[in-house]
């Protein structure tokens, strides 16, 4: 694509004299990406700030340097170096709108329903992508566990990738053609205008609590970076939210597109009633005005009851006969991580993503309805280093109330001392009920081998993830690969 192509809907405070026909290979905003003929955007980031990598994105053969702050480098630098300078007044926005340019927008030749919220994103998309599959729809996924492209599926790295990164995978969806995608938009997403220019169809909440103040410093930040998601989908769009979360007054003020409610407060244009579920799955009904269903899904948990009718509304919008609804909701599989049951004879162990307060309590709330005081719960749990450190007696503070005993050990730590971390939950727990063992795979051993054989254990935290991240060191790590290695020892 050529420059003057690229820029046409972009304001560009200035442009170099430089040829604006020359091609374009790709664009980025990371300078080791830069391959000979790419537009390179210096985008200021929290901690780093792209302009000091434009030297490194001219060696490495970039054609093009977006960049905000025009006295980084003196004109000549790029003159001498063939280099087309473009100056811009938010080179954040810019490479957003510039990477929906680059892909001729592909959002706009699918159907894209957006996913935010605290919690229940991922199981959501899941449910999406199935109901859309049983309609018959060749469907993308973009979110925190996996990309999803045709046959093409790649382990994420951020719950909602870089503008570039989304929009490089939506066009690969359009050209495999894919015509429908779930997408998970996260906070930092909004913030960082990852998400800008995208045509959503459907907005979807799910719910909101305490989260990610380690970047957003405070609820009132997070619940306005939220908003950003439902303050710019189109009028035509649709939304779907969960009325019993009463954030959504807030987060769809400004919002003109048509809304449809869900939850189990009469107000609600869709009811959520007659919940019910074990270790084998959720059943509840969803009525409104004109319709009423019977769901059966494999997902456990009332907040899964939540998630699944999200998607079921879609359905009804979409003009879905009532068959195809229920069929999609209730065959979508279980989904990496979120509450998987793992048996060995009478003993369970339920491994969850539930990282935050609000996701352990209902992690623990659910077992606990289930068990109905006849089974004793183990929780094994710790919180990641260098995230919200307000979580962490809160967190210590729902295991202690909801558990029999807790191990409390390591999850990522990331740069910070595990034991520190560990020292912040135990202040939350009052009881004399916990273990700390660091070592996460020798807490969860214990906790599977010294439990009674009718015992229920909660690993939670991890989920999906196969890693641990230990000062700034990757290593492989599993909850459910060694939840297996041990229940098949126990004897």
């Amino acid at each position: 694509m050529t420059i003057s192509k690229l820029i046409q809907n972009i304001k560009v405070i200035s442009i170099s004299d430089l040829s604006e026909s020359r091609d374009i290979s790709d664009i980025t905003n990371n300078s080791r990406e830069v391959t000979s003929g790419s537009m390179f955007v210096a985008v200021k980031g929290f901690t780093v700030d792209g302009h000091q990598f434009i030297g490194s994105a001219v060696s490495n053969g970039a054609s093009v340097i977006v960049l905000e702050r025009n006295d980084e480098y003196p004109d000549e630098f790029f003159t001498n170096n063939n280099v087309v300078k473009i100056v811009v007044e938010n080179s954040r926005k810019a490479f957003a709108d510039l990477s929906c340019e680059f892909y001729e927008h592909p959002s706009r030749q699918l159907k894209l329903v957006g996913i935010t919220g605290s919690n229940g994103k991922t199981t959501t998309a899941f449910y999406v992508k199935n109901l859309f599959e049983t309609a018959g729809y060749k469907t993308g996924l973009l979110g925190t566990i996996s990309n999803i492209v045709g046959d093409f599926i790649e382990d994420s790295q951020l719950t909602t990738p870089e503008s570039n990164t989304i929009n490089k995978f939506l066009r690969q969806m359009v050209n495999a053609g894919i015509t429908h995608c779930a997408m998970e938009v996260s906070s930092h997403s909004l913030v960082l205008d990852r998400v800008r220019g995208l045509d959503f169809d459907y907005g979807v909440f799910t719910n909101i609590t305490s989260d990610h103040l380690d970047f957003h410093s405070d609820f009132e930040n997070y619940l306005d970076a939220k908003k950003i998601f439902f303050d710019n989908l189109k009028p035509e769009a649709v939304v779907i939210y969960n009325s019993d979360d009463k954030s959504y007054e807030k987060l769809l003020s400004d919002n003109t597109s048509t809304k449809y409610s869900f939850g189990k407060n009469i107000d609600a244009d869709y009811l959520i009633n007659d919940i019910s579920y074990n270790m084998d799955g959720t059943s509840f009904k969803l009525k409104s005005s004109d319709e009423e269903f019977q769901f059966n899904t494999k997902l456990i948990g009332e907040f899964n009851a939540y998630n699944a009718a999200s998607v079921a509304i879609i359905g009804v919008n979409e003009k879905y006969p009532n068959n195809l609804i229920i069929k999609g909701i209730d065959s979508t599989p279980q989904v990496p991580g979120r509450f998987e049951v793992i048996c060995k004879d009478d003993k369970k162990v339920v491994v969850d993503y539930s990282h935050t307060a609000d996701s352990l309590e209902k992690a623990l709330g659910a077992i606990r309805e289930i068990v109905n005081n006849t089974r004793p719960i183990y929780t094994v749990f710790g919180c990641g280093g260098n995230r919200d450190k307000t979580k962490r007696p809160i967190m210590g503070e729902i295991a202690d109330r909801l558990s029999d005993e807790i191990y409390v050990t390591s999850d990522n730590p990331r740069s910070e001392d595990p034991f520190e971390i560990i020292n912040e939950i135990l202040t939350g727990i009052k009881r004399n009920n916990s273990k700390v063992i660091e070592d996460r795979e020798e807490a969860i051993k214990q906790a599977i081998c010294n439990s009674e054989d009718n015992a229920v254990i909660l690993i939670a935290g991890k989920g999906h993830e196969e890693y641990q991240l230990i000062n700034g060191v990757k290593h492989h790590f599993s909850d459910k690969e060694i939840a297996i290695k041990y229940l098949e020892a126990y004897k």
